[in-house]
């Protein structure tokens, strides 16, 4: 019994870290890639200060990024240029940047 009980703990503790670390990567909060992502932004508990959204928005490629403001939906909004054509972008809590027309 005392065998049986030490091989399941051992199983256990040799599994914990595994399982953990596996349950972490499907739920990131933040993309740490800076890609564009051709859907829409998602609602959210957004965590970016206008800096931080400023800074990934540029991360991803875009640059004179201006009128950032937060929406009522938790999306960062605003202006960027990318290739010389000024558009639309948003930031959602995930970390995606998207264009709006």
């Amino acid at each position: 019994m005392r065998t049986t009980s030490t091989f399941i703990g051992v199983a256990l503790l040799v599994s914990a870290p595994a399982l953990a670390q596996a349950g972490a990567k499907d739920n990131a909060a933040i993309k740490s890639a800076h890609t564009v992502n051709e859907g829409a932004a998602s609602r959210g508990a957004n965590s970016f200060t206008q800096t931080e959204a400023r800074e990934h928005i540029a991360k991803s490629g875009f640059t004179h990024v201006s009128q950032l403001k937060k929406d009522k939906d938790g999306i960062w909004r605003g202006t960027a240029q990318k290739d010389g054509t000024t558009m639309q972008v948003a930031l959602d809590f995930k970390g995606n940047v998207t264009t709006e027309e």
